[in-house]
């Protein structure tokens, strides 16, 4: 049993708070009975799991955590356990930086069987908020680089874009997304192979970003 806040496995949650130490170790913290289930389910396995009163004092680990409630149950995981199979269908984000948007998109491509690919700039996937908001599916869907997104790309832009409906949706195919206020640049829409636009009321400006995917997997889905 744990009863020491000095004890190294205590430290090392503390620490993969930090994005810098998340990157260092290759290690990050999955928080809660729901994200460590959905690892299990997964097949991922923990370096080390901490459960309130079996291992640790529950005290010492609601101290250690970064949830507002404090856990039952803290697992340890390695990055390079995440999946990395290619799909043929992706989202690719380009300077997403908000992490619940970043969770959320990977929570609708696990819905949908795509892979999400993430550019330099993106939030953190592996960040506590971006991993509540995956709901435990950075555990099943594959990750990549963003110049790694499989097969023809399609560009979803506020405006100018052929509607969605009109898209082909044969596979291998990545729908390309872009932060809800600065979209996605003029120069990589024109390096994508069509550009499409969901309609929507003139009185709103753009979807955020977890929305656009959504719709956009459905669709394809749907075909």
């Amino acid at each position: 049993m744990i009863t020491s806040a000095a004890n190294e496995k205590l430290k090392l949650v503390r620490k993969l708070q930090d994005g810098r130490w998340r990157d260092k170790l290759g290690l990050f913290v999955a928080e809660g009975e729901d994200l460590v289930d959905a690892a299990r389910a997964a097949g991922v396995e923990p370096v080390e799991l901490l459960v309130a009163g079996e291992n640790v004092s529950p005290e010492l680990l609601a101290g250690a955590a970064d949830l507002p409630h404090p856990p039952r149950v803290v697992g340890v995981y390695r990055r390079a356990d995440l999946p990395t199979q290619k799909l043929s269908l992706g989202v690719a984000l380009w300077r997403v930086v908000d992490p619940g948007n970043v969770g959320a998109v990977i929570r609708t491509a696990g819905a949908f069987g795509a892979a999400v690919a993430l550019s330099d700039g993106c939030a953190d996937p592996v960040s506590p908020r971006a991993l509540r908001a995956s709901a435990g599916a950075i555990f099943r869907v594959p990750l990549a680089p963003f110049d790694d997104a499989p097969g023809r790309r399609v560009a979803l832009v506020a405006h100018g874009g052929k509607p969605l409906a009109e898209i082909s949706f044969d596979e291998p195919l990545t729908v390309v997304l872009g932060a809800e206020r600065e979209g996605l640049p003029d120069e990589l829409v024109v390096r994508c192979d069509e550009a499409a636009t969901i309609p929507i009321s003139d009185q709103v400006e753009s979807l955020n970003v977890a929305a656009t995917a959504a719709i956009a997997l459905y669709e394809a889905s749907r075909r």
